[in-house]
Order: C-alpha cells, then sequence, then structure tokens
C-alpha cells in the first residue's frame, strides 16, 4: 500500500461534494487522467448519497470513507454507514430498483458505480449498516 486515508462525516447533503472532492484529491497523487477522477467523483457521489438517502433516511448517522492507494495505479475506496442496511443486496443491485420510487429516486446508484469503476462490491447487515467498496485502476482496464 502506498498510501490512505480515512475520514468520517455526518450524513448530511451537503458533504456529499466535499467527500467526493476529498476522495477526488488524494487519488489525484496517483496521476489519473481527468475522465479517471471524474469516474471516482460520480461513483463516490453515488455511494454517499445513498448513504444520505437510504441507509440513515430521516435521521442524521456517520458516513466513513477508507482510501487506500496501491502500486500499479489501483485505488479501493470504502464507503461504510451503520444504518438500516439492505435486506436483499442483489435485487438492489439491479437496474431501476428503488424503495424510495415516492421521491423520484431513479434506482441507478448501483448501475452508475458499476459503470465508473472496475469493481465494486456491496455488503450489508439489516439493522447494522452496509459497505460499498469502489475498486478502480488508473491507467487502463
Amino acid at each position: 500500500m502506498l498510501n490512505e486515508m480515512k475520514i468520517k462525516l455526518p450524513s448530511l447533503s451537503v458533504n456529499e461534494s466535499l467527500a467526493r472532492s476529498v476522495v477526488a484529491a488524494f487519488c489525484s497523487q496517483l496521476d489519473p487522467s481527468a475522465t479517471e477522477i471524474a469516474d471516482v467523483k460520480c461513483a463516490v457521489s453515488e455511494a454517499v448519497t445513498n448513504c444520505i438517502v437510504h441507509a440513515y433516511r430521516d435521521t442524521i448517522g456517520v458516513i466513513y470513507i477508507n482510501v487506500r492507494l496501491y502500486e500499479g495505479g489501483v485505488v479501493r475506496i470504502e464507503i461504510k454507514d451503520k444504518g438500516c442496511g439492505i435486506e436483499d443486496v442483489k435485487t438492489a443491485r439491479q437496474p431501476l430498483f428503488t424503495t424510495d420510487a415516492a421521491n423520484e429516486r431513479s434506482g441507478m446508484g448501483f448501475t452508475v458505480m458499476e459503470s465508473f469503476c472496475d469493481k465494486v462490491r456491496v455488503t450489508s447487515k439489516v439493522g447494522k449498516g452496509s459497505s460499498v467498496t469502489l475498486f478502480k485502476i488508473f491507467g487502463g482496464r
């Protein structure tokens, strides 16, 4: 491992842009392209938004972000919460699935993350929280 960063933020919507900017700035030490940084920012934005909107719903909780940089341009970004958890991860990862249709949520968050990352891992326990780990390799797939 080359470097590591850990941060925790309250699950406030104003912190979504902060999270993606801080993660992107930290990743910049691997000298990614502008497109690769944009990919990371978009994926982080989706994962953090899921924590804010779904994990904690109408309460304020903590979002934990751990970023690790490795040789070969490999980035591992873990975004965790201690919210309500996801009942069925496989179903939640399907395009257009949402538990919040009343608020016009599109259900595309995981699909977006998967399109911008090389790998996305999701684990969850109902009542305990969720973890989304994003893997990105700068410089090619």
